[in-house]
């Protein structure tokens, strides 16, 4: 029998406002970000809890997890979620980290959770944010909460690289090109009668749910196309012209692949042909709001309530490199926020956790806050030719800000006019 003292809901609600308590979420991040659990009345977490999900538990990051959520000793531990062993096992581990003051809470579900009196917070467009379970549930026929199209096509995105797709992908997936929604000239999406046909040609439509992932293997930035191997980024990109374009229902398989596979599920070489049809049924655009032009963004550059959003990384920002082998110049937009993806061109830690599923909304808004990005202004974020923008674009509106866009063009555009002005250097 453990030695962990065992707390009763009176003694949570008293931790909400204790100023170093720690309330500790260790079910799967999609339960914790609003998705119901079988029998459950609702989903959502307790308001201020982290999500530590059981599965970290094993990652021998785990310390480096928790400093970088500032989990730190000194606080009051206390652990809930839905299965008592996942609570006792990182409870221990708590312990065994040399937390001494750690708590156990097992009545979420039956005196919390589904107590509509209790206070719960959810991320607020979850539905748009899937897990396996719930593509694996819509791929068998079944109809899951919050399927809100008449069809369904899920694709496996790649960009120009189709044994991407063919080395293993969900069965049921159709292998979708980044190149079909988004121009190799210039990397903006592509025009109305482009991405009418390009979405007809797949078979989706205004009314189809669509669920994009992709593969993540670890891009070499001496590669000539490292893009090929972000496959899970070039989805969330496909996701944000999807969105563009009209089609209703975008989802996102939460981790990609990556996660698929870490929950069990199988993969097949066997592929799957597109299903064309004959109209998008409605005009494209159907929310040209979510994307932001250059001439635009100079004005955004001036105004007092936008903001231009640089997600890239700090060697991009101050002018180290181009983040690109075919972007030569160097710097940064003058007046752009720093949005911070991570590493590099081609990875987005500071979005991610280690399984590639999206950060906990609170760290993303922290992580806002500290450089003032402000969510009543109104906010479009880039980098250098789209990806990494889209990405940051997805977490805002998944959020619920209300006046978010991807400004198109990015670096790669913006550097490509000598008359655009360039800073270089660490800012004041």
């Amino acid at each position: 029998m453990s030695d962990i003292p065992t707390v009763s809901t009176e003694f949570v609600l008293d931790s909400l406002i204790k100023p170093n308590c720690q309330i500790i979420d260790v079910r799967a991040i999609d339960a914790y970000n609003g998705w119901m659990q079988d029998e459950d009345l609702r989903g959502g977490h307790i308001p201020g809890a982290r999500s530590l999900p059981v599965k970290w538990s094993q990652y021998i990051d785990w310390i480096e997890i928790l400093m970088k959520k500032e989990i730190l000793p000194e606080q009051e531990i206390v652990i809930y979620g839905d299965d008592r062993e996942d609570i006792e096992n990182v409870a221990q581990l708590f312990i065994k980290t040399a937390y001494p003051r750690v708590f156990r809470y097992y009545e979420f579900a039956g005196e919390w959770l589904n107590n509509k009196d209790m206070p719960i917070e959810i991320l607020s467009r979850y539905k748009h944010l899937v897990s396996p379970k719930w593509l694996n549930m819509a791929l068998s026929g079944d109809k899951p909460q919050h399927m809100e199209g008449k069809n369904l096509v899920l694709c496996h995105c790649h960009y120009r690289n189709p044994n991407d797709y063919d080395k293993g992908h969900i069965s049921g997936a159709i292998a979708l090109d980044t190149l079909q929604l988004e121009s190799s000239e210039t990397w903006n999406r592509r025009s109305p009668e482009e991405l009418k046909n390009a979405l007809e040609k797949h078979g989706i439509c205004s009314e189809t749910t669509v669920v994009v992932y992709g593969r993540f293997s670890f891009p070499d930035n001496n590669d000539p196309f490292p893009g090929s191997s972000a496959g899970h980024l070039g989805a969330i990109r496909c996701a944000f012209i999807m969105m563009y374009a009209g089609v209703k229902d975008v989802k996102v398989l939460n981790g990609g692949l990556q996660s698929w596979t870490d929950d069990g599920f199988k993969i097949t070489e066997y592929g799957k042909l597109p299903e064309p049809i004959n109209e998008f049924g409605v005009v494209i655009p159907q929310c040209p709001e979510l994307a932001v032009d250059l001439p635009q963004a100079k004005e955004m550059l001036v105004s007092d309530t936008a903001d231009l959003v640089c997600v890239r990384s700090w060697d991009e920002y101050i002018g180290k490199v181009s983040g690109y082998n075919y972007i030569e110049k160097t710097g940064r937009i003058p007046g752009a926020v720093f949005g911070n993806c991570g590493s590099d061109a081609y990875h987005m830690e500071n979005y991610r956790n280690l399984d590639h599923t999206t950060l906990e909304y609170h760290d993303i808004l922290k992580q806002w806050e500290e450089v003032n990005i402000l969510p009543g202004n109104h906010n479009a974020f880039y980098c250098g030719t789209g990806w990494r923008g889209s990405e940051a674009f997805f977490n805002a509106w998944l959020i619920g800000w209300p006046r978010v866009s991807v400004f198109d063009g990015g670096w790669f555009e913006w550097s490509n006019d000598p008359e655009n002005q360039v800073e270089t250097g660490e800012p004041d």
